[in-house]
């Protein structure tokens, strides 16, 4: 695969899925990462702050469905996370529907030591039910073509 196959998919976007945001599983994330603040978990605790309610971890996003870029499907297997950002425009609440989806935002490559590796840029979205941002997350992820594979 070259750089020119995969930029022909730059702006392609997933349709939204819907994902319902469950209180289990904010508790069971938490649980996972070690972090034991009780926003997470107790609804007692959660209801006299701010927010009112149980919210989630900041990286709890990264347990919901994006879909799939139409036409597009890249081997997972030789594949390396190279680097990760959200941003928030408020908290993820216990509860709530969330519908993500995912583009493909940019490509381009670079040469390394260990040869030719190019980047998938991926734009991560999540929307409320009156179409207003949750959050945005952004990942590179690094293409090696020797180990990777494409399936158009």
């Amino acid at each position: 695969m070259n750089l020119s196959q995969f930029q022909a998919f730059v702006g392609v976007e997933s349709t939204p899925v819907k994902n319902e945001v469950e209180k289990g599983a904010i508790r069971k994330f938490a649980d996972a990462i070690g972090d034991s603040n009780p926003i997470y978990r107790d609804e007692e605790y959660a209801k006299k702050t701010r927010y009112g309610k149980i919210i989630a971890p900041p990286t709890f996003s990264r347990t919901f469905d994006y879909g799939e870029l139409p036409g597009f499907s890249v081997k997972r297997d030789g594949l390396i996370h190279g680097e990760q950002h959200f941003e928030y425009f408020r908290p993820i609440y216990a509860g709530e529907v969330l519908y993500c989806s995912t583009r493909l935002a940019d490509v381009y490559e670079k040469k390394g030591k260990l040869g030719r590796m190019i980047f998938l840029v991926y734009e991560q979205k999540g929307t409320d039910e009156e179409g207003k941002t949750v959050f945005i997350a952004w990942s590179n992820v690094i293409y090696r073509a020797q180990e990777g594979g494409f399936r158009p």
